[in-house]
């Protein structure tokens, strides 16, 4: 098993790897929009107090597209090695149809998309609104 740390995507909020290879299959840690090189989180607003008050579901999205990417270059992987996503938002009600169109500008042909499951969650480690779970193969 082959632990993977990238360099382009922000650092994991605990001790644990971006991916583990085993075999043909690579496993992605949780990924979320974080900012690698501010760790800011794209797309959060917040009032003058410093106090989150909105999120932008499709700049947080990308954002964690974008870092998804990553992970799978720095193992040897691409986009289209993705077989299986799971998607965690906050706000299910108010971010899936967001999150939705921008997953189908990714991934245009339903045919090709990899699988995916999205749940709605109370909370996420950090003030992310969407963080990603993926599986990919790497041959």
């Amino acid at each position: 098993m082959d632990a993977i740390q990238a360099g382009a995507a922000p650092r994991p909020v605990g001790a644990y790897p971006h991916a583990r290879r085993v075999g043909e299959l690579l496993f992605l840690s949780g990924i979320g929009p974080r900012d690698p090189a501010t760790d800011t989180v794209p797309g959060n607003v917040h009032d003058a107090a410093g106090t989150l008050v909105d999120h932008d579901i499709g700049a947080q999205a990308r954002a964690v597209f974008a870092n998804v990417r990553a992970v799978l270059e720095a193992s040897g992987a691409r986009w289209e090695d993705l077989v299986d996503v799971t998607v965690y938002l906050t706000d299910m009600a108010g971010d899936f149809t967001g999150y939705n169109a921008v997953w189908a500008e990714y991934f245009p042909d339903p045919a090709a998309a990899p699988c995916r499951t999205t749940l709605g969650i109370d909370a996420l480690p950090t003030p992310i609104a969407i963080e990603l779970k993926c599986v990919a193969v790497v041959r």
